[in-house]
């Protein structure tokens, strides 16, 4: 890390408790859905740190350039799922709350693709990815992927 702080020195406990906590809601739904909740956030925040190591895992998990670089412009494209639009949806509406509270539509499209559980998992995953978005924007992180996953195994 060339961070201000090193968050796992100067909080360990916590720190080790939020990364088990944000692999569990990670791998409680398809990785391909959860890795394009955790870029579109990390857009919407301006966390270089995180559009850097979640696209790197994306690619890994098998996710294409093009899905990848169009993204930001989910709405236009024709490439994601209705699934993943109502989940792309409902990510920009949480993120964006300061903007209104206008979540409304995003609601309902999501409950008409998602079971009440997986509601509430997608609702964790996207506190969980805005939260390390203010980490990492806040204290200046800048991790590689491989060294993330490795600071996350060892967290565990």
């Amino acid at each position: 890390m060339t961070a201000q702080i090193d968050l796992f020195v100067a909080a360990p406990t916590l720190m080790k408790s939020w990364t088990g906590t944000s692999m569990a809601v990670a791998s409680s739904m398809e990785p391909s859905l959860i890795e394009l909740v955790k870029i579109r956030a990390s857009q919407i925040n301006g966390c270089a740190n995180c559009l850097n190591m979640h696209t790197a895992e994306a690619r890994a998990k098998g996710e294409t350039e093009q899905r990848i670089y169009l993204l930001s412009a989910w709405r236009e494209a024709p490439c994601y799922t209705d699934r993943e639009r109502a989940a792309l949806a409902w990510t920009d509406a949480l993120t964006r709350l300061c903007e209104g509270h206008e979540h409304h539509a995003a609601r309902e499209t999501l409950q008409a693709h998602f079971s009440e559980e997986e509601q509430v998992k997608l609702t964790l995953m996207i506190n969980v990815i805005n939260g390390w978005n203010r980490l990492a924007v806040g204290f200046g992180l800048w991790l590689d992927p491989a060294e993330a996953k490795t600071a996350a195994q060892a967290a565990a």
